[in-house]
């Protein structure tokens, strides 16, 4: 039986993720998470993408994207493609990186956008590679929060949801996800 198509929206905004093969690492080092996300870069300005949100952990990663056109399967082929070959390349390895295809679920209306962003920047706590999202480098919550900067994400639209003054709001962002952490998280990563 053939697998169910994607729902596939001009506009659409998704949260996607993507896990490494028999759950080894996807990341072995740094330099491979700092490879996946100028990927990132390049496939945002390929396929007209932007990202909202993201975590790159070392078997598995979780992106929220919004596409311009319908390309979401077409732009994660070649991300996870060109990846998984210099991946491959750079430490001797061949074969299959990522397990499956990707994942994804279209995000609808701005309560999901936000519960989505915040379960994507909580996922290192959840995975105990840090206390406070803020000391984990590799995801979005530093820059959504404005104690980085990124050229990869749109920042934008998920601080609007917090309030109109962009500092003020990134602290209600802020506030927003470290409650999650006193009430308790949600369920371990569904990938």
């Amino acid at each position: 039986m053939g697998r169910q198509p994607r729902l596939l929206v001009p506009g659409g905004v998704y949260h996607v993720g993507c896990r490494a093969v028999r759950q080894l690492e996807l990341f072995v080092t740094d330099r491979d998470r700092a490879l996946m996300l100028a990927l990132l870069r390049l496939a945002l300005a390929r396929f007209r993408w932007r990202c909202h949100s993201f975590c790159l952990l070392t078997s598995h990663v979780h992106w929220l994207l919004e596409t311009e056109d319908p390309n979401l399967s077409f732009g994660m082929h070649w991300l996870n493609t060109t990846y998984a070959r210099i991946f491959n390349r750079r430490h001797g390895f061949s074969g299959h990186v990522f397990d499956r295809r990707f994942w994804s679920a279209l995000v609808d209306g701005e309560v999901q956008f936000a519960t989505t962003a915040r379960y994507i920047d909580l996922n290192p706590v959840r995975a105990g590679a840090c206390v406070d999202p803020a000391d984990y480098e590799w995801s979005s919550f530093r820059f959504t929060t404005g104690m980085a900067r990124s050229s990869i994400l749109t920042t934008s639209t998920l601080v609007s949801l917090f309030g109109a003054d962009p500092s003020r709001a990134a602290t209600e962002y802020a506030r927003f996800v470290r409650d999650q952490l006193e009430t308790g998280m949600p369920p371990v990563d569904h990938l």
